[in-house]
């Protein structure tokens, strides 16, 4: 929400928590980039085979990878590159799905690491019914939308088992998602291997992996970005993925039951005294969350050009943990991980572009992956530090009220004083109502002790 300064009465909103809460996440992201540009001097420093030219290709590329179009003779060029473009686009899609999963979660007060468990069974759920229903002759369209949903559903209720052990027995979700997250492995395994008939065993060696529903004719439409990123992996799946960021950011913030799962993160317990379904609100988010997850699952296989190695009960899907860093640099807001997600995604395209243009290996945008995971675990430190620079700067709190001789000298002062009265009790709202329920939660406790205390005098 947009703040005042004080005396002016004009909306600053780059002083604002949310404004804030970007601003330390790009100093995370920056920090992350400089830390793999050292590296890369460092490595090409040990290397015998590295020139300096080479070094400074390899730092270029660090920042610029997704802009590369290759080498014009000895020499590396920039410019538009549609196919780095588009690539970035699709391998995003998993990554904001598997984001908002964590996101969504974390707004209600819970940790879902099993995004990667969930990921697994929209995979199971999605190739399943797709290959069966395009194997019946289903028209395309309709098998989509019952393979999408088939993943969707599955995932959702892979994700509400932690939800129900921690709404009826306080079992802490973390344990409960890890080994969700290998029940799952497992069972995708088991579910392939004794199905012969989803195995691609008509292409030589690739018995391990799935069939693609390229095969069945059962993808995603691309919806223009083949016209716009000619010859790159991106669909129509990205739209998609931006949609429901977008839906789910109009029901956090813009519907009861938003508030409600919100009310929940912030305190259950008073929530739960203020007349909310603690309980429900809690399975609700833990199975939404794993409808997200495997949404991003069932985007990525349903774009055609995709396989998947079923053999999955020694390796977890990156994509459930990548989650995590995204929705940690957005700061846990639905549309903030767009933007997150497509990040990670440009570095995993630079770190190819590495490999492939000059001598060092894509492993160098790991790193930098993990410096930035790393520092976003300090991101509200940085927001922190920020916040009392920005008051230091106006002189007093953002949020201090200006005196009624700065609003009362002109119509206009007059308006702003009024402007900021609105913005100001909605800005507050929340506040108020969970301190309202802070206060019955105490008022029930201080009953409940007089209670006991009379009972014992008798």
């Amino acid at each position: 929400m947009p703040r005042l300064e004080p005396g002016s009465g004009k909306i600053k909103w780059y002083r604002s928590d949310g404004a804030v809460a970007v601003y330390s996440a790009l100093i995370s992201i920056l920090i992350g980039m400089a830390v793999g540009a050292v590296i890369v001097v460092v490595v090409g420093l040990l290397k015998s085979n590295i020139s300096t030219t080479g070094i400074w290709e390899g730092v270029r590329l660090v920042f610029l990878g997704v802009f590369s179009t290759g080498r014009s003779g000895s020499q590396l060029s920039f410019g538009f590159n549609a196919v780095n473009m588009g690539n970035m686009l699709f391998r995003a899609v998993p990554l904001i799905m598997t984001g908002l999963s964590v996101a969504v979660a974390f707004k209600t007060g819970l940790f879902n690491i099993g995004a990667a468990g969930q990921y697994l069974m929209g995979t199971m759920g999605t190739l399943s019914v797709g290959l069966w229903l395009g194997w019946a002759g289903v028209p395309t369209f309709i098998a989509w939308i019952c393979a999408f949903l088939a993943g969707v559903i599955l995932g959702g209720l892979w994700g509400a088992i932690p939800g129900l052990f921690k709404a009826f027995l306080n079992i802490n979700e973390v344990i409960t998602c890890i080994m969700t997250n290998w029940i799952a492995a497992n069972l995708v395994t088991w579910w392939f291997d004794s199905h012969e008939m989803f195995k691609n065993s008509a292409e030589g060696g690739k018995i391990g992996y799935v069939i693609p529903l390229k095969n069945v004719g059962v993808v995603t439409p691309k919806m223009f970005m083949d016209v716009l990123f000619k010859g790159s992996q991106a669909n129509g799946g990205f739209w998609i993925a931006v949609i429901i960021a977008i839906a789910m950011w109009i029901m956090m913030t813009k519907t009861t039951f938003g508030y409600e799962l919100r009310a929940c993160g912030a305190n259950r317990h008073a929530a739960k005294y203020a007349g909310i379904n603690d309980k429900k609100n809690i399975i609700l988010s833990m199975a939404i969350a794993g409808c997200l997850a495997a949404a991003g699952a069932s985007l990525y296989y349903l774009s055609g050009n995709t396989e998947f190695y079923w053999s999955t009960y020694q390796k977890l899907p990156a994509e459930g943990f990548n989650g995590i860093p995204v929705a940690l640099l957005a700061a846990n807001h639905p549309i903030g991980v767009i933007f997150s997600g497509i990040f990670m995604s440009m570095l995993n395209i630079s770190g190819i572009q590495l490999k492939y243009l000059t001598a060092y290996n894509e492993y160098i945008s790991d790193i930098i992956i993990a410096v930035i995971v790393y520092l976003s675990a300090f991101s509200m430190l940085f927001k922190t530090v920020l916040s009392k620079k920005i008051k230091k700067g106006t002189g007093g709190n953002v949020n201090d009220e200006p005196t009624p001789a700065q609003v009362a000298a002109t119509p206009a002062e007059q308006n702003a004083q009024e402007e900021k009265e609105i913005i100001q009790n909605t800005n507050d709202f929340e506040e108020d109502i969970l301190e309202d329920y802070k206060q019955l939660f105490d008022q029930n406790a201080e009953i409940a002790e007089a209670e006991s205390e009379e009972g014992g005098q008798k």
